[in-house]
Formats: structure tokens, C-alpha cells, sequence
């Protein structure tokens, strides 16, 4: 059911989270482990709670409703956002998803391509803060081939119902070609809607398990799709597979941002490298960046959140919306 809601602010649903992809599928093998099965066990036994989800999740709902966003005089600053829930055709089905919007005027569209524990209210956070920017976002459901909708409500949520092994058949389905597929139908659909400025290019932009579907997505759709971003995302560089990430730059005609946590470069620290020459012999611009936080820096209820890295990658994001789209 389709569902209509205006709001004044953006949105604040209590939680924030990102967790990441235990690399088992063929095309993510060999990468390093980014952020592993191992340790989000680590962190389930003890490291972080739902209590202390709970505390960051505060100071999350303060960081996403940006202060600014009020004037003096008590008007709101930021433009009034409609978030609505949809559902379109695909190849493979009907992809469900939710589109988040200003309530007015046309901008320039962004697929958001969520991490291993999917659409919820954390991912929808973050979208509302990107739309108040000015963008009409549309986060998409990668598991929608075998379940629609919320699945974990939160971090703990996902590690409590043993997630991994849930999600091990939804997503052993999700290569190059699907989400290509997918990255297709979104663009169709989003370029129908009467929020996307279609003068535009479209952004796609990953966390964790959905770094890789960025680059897929702009290699897919490269008359539409110019800026894809994708922060600490793992099997970027895949030696042994055909349309690993970096193999197939030279089909877009994207710029890109990669964004890449300290501890996953300590494990892998040829892939930037490898990655960047990539992307020289394709003739696509990158900014490839370590930044000072590990796997899952830019999420605030993630137990590895740092703040100051997590906004320099906010504002890095922006800047390549700015000068791609």
C-alpha cells in the first residue's frame, strides 16, 4: 500500500545503523573482509546493545535534524519533504522501495542502495537528510525478489534474528547483472516522476554491501546515472571476477567517490590503488579517500561511528552531487 506523509523537518525514527557484508558470494570473495560475520559476533556479545543503540540513536536524531534547519524566528528553514512508499516493475519482479522527496519543485534523482540489513527507519533517516539537500531519493529494497519491506527494525534487531544466515539466500542472488537490472527499472520508474528533474543525472550512492551496486548501477545506465559513491563497500576490486567493480568503469561515464574505512584499507590496502588505476584507463574521475573511522564510520549508531570523518564524508558526497549532476 502506497503511503503518503508530509513533514516540516526531516525525519527522526529513533535508530541508526549500518552493518556490513560477510563476503561469501563468489564476486565479493578476496577483497578483504570489510567489515566481517566475525565481528559483528564480536559486537553482539557485548560491545554494543540495545541500550547503547539506544544512546546513539539520540545523538543521531540530534545530528539528523540539523540545527539549521530552524530559523531564529522559529520558521523551518529546510523545505517541507514527502517520504512515500512504492513499488515498481522490474525484470525480476516488483522491486518495493521508499521515495523520499521535497514536497515541491523537481531535483535531481539519487538511488540509494542500503547495506546487508536493508530499508528501515535508519536508511530512511539518511535519505530525508540528503533530500533536504535537495534531491529526490529513492531507497531501494535488493531483497525484493524474496521479502518486501522492513525486515530488521535496527542493528540489534538484525544480529538478535542471526541476519546473516537469513539474508544468505536473498542476497547470493544480488551479481552485476541483477542489480543492473535494477539500477534499469529504477531509473524508468524514477524518471516518471514529477520530483526528478530529468535534465539532470541521476546519483547512486552505497553502504557496505551496496558500495559494489553503485558502480554497477552507473555502469548499467551511463546515459543517465553520473555520479555514484560508494562508502565502505566491499569486493570493489575482484581480480578473479569479470565485472568486478573496477573492471567495468569504462561502461559509465560516471564520476565516483570511494570511500574506504581505515581498518578495511589495513586489510586490503592495494585495492585504492588498484582501483584508482582503474578508473585512469577508463578516463572516469575519482576521489578515493581513507578515512580516519573503520567499517561503517558514517553511520551513527554503528559502534565504529566517528563523527568528524562521518560529516567530511557527508559534504564529500555533496560536493560530488554538485559537480556530477
Amino acid at each position: 500500500m502506497k503511503r503518503s506523509l508530509t513533514w516540516k523537518l526531516p525525519l527522526v525514527h529513533g535508530r541508526f545503523e549500518c552493518v556490513s557484508l560477510a563476503p561469501e558470494h563468489d564476486y565479493l570473495k578476496g577483497a578483504g573482509t570489510m567489515c566481517d560475520e566475525k565481528k559483528l559476533k564480536e559486537w553482539a556479545r557485548g560491545q554494543v546493545s540495545r541500550r547503547d543503540l539506544g544512546v546513539l540513536a539520540g545523538a543521531a536524531a540530534l545530528t539528523a535534524c540539523a540545527p539549521d534547519a530552524v530559523t531564529a524566528s522559529g520558521e523551518t528553514g529546510a523545505p517541507a519533504i514527502t517520504q512515500t512508499n512504492v513499488t515498481f516493475e522490474t525484470a525480476d519482479g516488483v522491486m518495493d522501495g521508499v521515495f523520499i522527496h521535497p514536497s515541491e519543485g523537481k531535483h535531481p534523482a539519487v538511488i540509494f542502495w542500503p547495506d546487508i540489513a536493508s530499508v528501515r527507519a535508519s536508511k530512511i533517516n539518511m535519505a530525508t537528510r540528503l533530500a533536504g539537500e535537495g534531491y529526490s531519493v529513492l531507497i531501494m529494497n535488493p531483497y525484493y525478489r524474496d521479502v518486501a519491506g522492513e525486515q530488521f527494525a535496527d542493528f540489534a534487531a538484525f544480529i538478535e534474528a542471526d541476519g546473516f544466515q537469513k539474508v544468505r539466500p536473498w542476497r547470493e542472488k544480488l551479481d552485476a547483472d541483477s542489480i543492473g537490472r535494477d539500477a534499469g527499472a529504477a531509473v524508468v520508474w524514477l524518471d516518471a516522476q514529477a520530483a526528478v528533474d530529468t535534465s539532470k543525472g541521476i546519483g547512486a550512492q552505497g553502504y557496505c554491501m551496496g558500495g559494489p551496486f553503485t558502480v554497477w548501477s552507473a555502469a548499467a545506465v551511463p546515459s543517465r546515472i553520473k555520479a555514484a559513491a560508494s562508502f565502505h563497500g566491499g569486493g570493489l576490486v575482484r581480480e578473479d571476477y569479470a565485472k568486478s567493480p573496477h573492471k567495468v568503469l569504462g561502461a559509465s561515464t560516471a564520476g565516483y567517490l570511494i570511500g574506504v574505512a581505515q581498518d578495511d584499507d589495513a586489510e586490503a590496502p592495494g585495492d585504492k590503488d588498484a582501483f584508482a588505476a582503474a578508473a585512469k584507463e577508463a578516463g572516469r574521475p575519482v576521489k578515493i579517500e581513507v578515512y580516519a573511522g573503520d567499517h561503517g564510520w558514517t553511520v551513527l549508531d554503528s559502534p565504529a561511528y566517528a563523527k568528524e570523518a562521518a560529516e567530511k564524508a557527508y559534504a564529500d558526497l555533496l560536493k560530488l552531487y554538485s559537480e556530477q549532476l
